[in-house]
């Protein structure tokens, strides 16, 4: 095996397509992971291919974002979006064109990066038919989700067997920050080897533009109070609180120079766009049509002027394992107001780069921004600090370098990689857990 080989890397996102617009249904902080994540280690001399499922037939089947890092899309199922809950049943004939695709290309990765539950499977699949090594990242539990919810999805059980069964056989699972770790611990399993690596950020992008400039750029009033959200409309999201807080702002008044801006995409007709429609209604409901604006989806070279323009970020999530937009907002100097739960408690200090709340406590919410709010010196102090602990934390650099070394380190014990006879009916076979 030459050194070239040794490098190569397959990062597997069966539903966040790594090369799609970032704020389209199903495309958020997964998607970026994948994405930053694999350019990050082609700097460092890697062969990355990235896979995910085509969903469309105007999509490029291969995308090359660099002479090492390329989007493969892999047709499982009938060409066509499929919500994430819904994908399972297409799972073996993702594996089956994977098994194609080193056939023809004439090499087997020996280690692939499951990034979701669903890629998980197909991981723990390449591993019994061809000896490849695993690295898995969950990017949210099942365990947590389904006590933030009311209707559980009839894939639950599967998914939380599933979850349960990578955890224990993959050579090695990245938690993003000691509280996801925590919870695999206690809701998943005990048996597993994990490792703490944490998402990043590109902190040149961000944290160049300051508060005035982004305001004239985006036509913002300099005088203005800005509360800012960024991301997918989702009840999980916590939107809602969010309305509900700043409606009860003591800021608010006839003279108030308040606004809130939520910016995220929304496709009608699908859940993201029925979930900005509910939204909508709520802002109108409370009487905050005047100060509240619905720019969209944000285009990603238009995001360092949108955080830089507020002067507090919101993340009011029933919960995250991690939260990019926190660090995202904290590297442009933009303190953060998040939810009290999984890995936001890890990247927000409380009182130092921002603030925490209880998740869906309105209350609590609209008190911790209108603290911020009401001091443009605090507000700043939190901003600063808030960089500079993004700065020394979580660069997408720094956490490709953890992962190489990761890689490099399981791939010193190399098994014996054959390429594997491909039988569809085989593989449908051993969908388990398909029920």
């Amino acid at each position: 095996m030459n050194s070239r080989t040794e490098q190569r890397v397959a990062l597997i996102s069966v539903h966040g397509d790594p090369a799609v617009e970032i704020g389209k249904e199903e495309a958020g902080g997964q998607n970026v992971y994948v994405r930053q994540v694999g350019e990050a280690l082609a700097k460092l001399g890697w062969q990355v291919d990235m896979f995910t499922r085509k969903v469309s037939a105007q999509q490029e089947t291969i995308v090359q974002h660099s002479p090492n890092c390329r989007t493969i899309r892999l047709e499982a199922g009938a060409v066509e979006f499929v919500p994430r809950d819904d994908l399972f049943a297409n799972l073996p004939e993702f594996v089956e064109k994977f098994l194609q695709f080193q056939q023809e290309n004439g090499f087997v990765y020996s280690l692939v990066h499951t990034n979701y539950w669903l890629s998980s499977w197909v991981g723990m699949q390449l591993k019994e038919k061809q000896g490849s090594k695993q690295v898995h990242t969950y990017h949210s539990l099942g365990a947590v989700k389904y006590n933030t919810i009311d209707v559980i999805p009839l894939v639950a059980a599967t998914r939380l067997a599933v979850e349960k069964q990578v955890l224990e056989t993959a050579e090695r699972i990245v938690a993003t920050s000691p509280q996801e770790k925590e919870h695999m611990r206690s809701l998943v399993s005990t048996e597993g080897t994990i490792d703490i690596i944490p998402c990043g950020t590109d902190i040149a992008q961000f944290g160049c533009i300051d508060r005035q400039a982004a305001r004239a750029k985006l036509g913002i009033d300099p005088e203005a109070k800005l509360v800012m959200y960024v991301g997918r409309f989702d009840p999980r999201k916590g939107i809602e609180t969010l309305v509900r807080a700043v409606g009860q702002s003591q800021l608010r008044g006839p003279s108030s120079k308040l606004q809130l801006m939520i910016a995220g995409g929304s496709r009608p007709g699908q859940s993201d766009g029925i979930e900005r429609d509910r939204i909508e209604s709520i802002v109108a409901e409370l009487g905050m049509n005047d100060f509240t604006t619905f720019p969209g989806r944000v285009e990603q070279e238009m995001l360092p002027y949108y955080y830089a323009a507020a002067d507090v970020c919101v993340v009011p999530s029933h919960y995250e394992p991690f939260g990019l937009v926190a660090i995202e907002a904290m590297a442009s100097k933009t303190p953060v107001v998040a939810s009290d739960v999984g890995g936001l408690q890890f990247t927000v200090i409380s009182e130092e780069t921002g603030l925490l709340a209880p998740p869906q406590d309105v209350a609590a919410f609209s008190t911790a921004i209108d603290r911020i709010l009401s001091s443009s010196q605090w507000r700043d102090e939190l901003g600063e600090a808030a960089r500079k602990r993004v700065e020394t934390k979580f660069s997408w650099e720094g956490v490709a370098s953890d992962l190489a070394q990761l890689y490099t380190q399981l791939l010193e014990d190399k098994p014996e990689i054959t390429q594997p006879e491909i039988s569809p009916e085989d593989t449908q076979k051993e969908a388990i857990l398909a029920s």
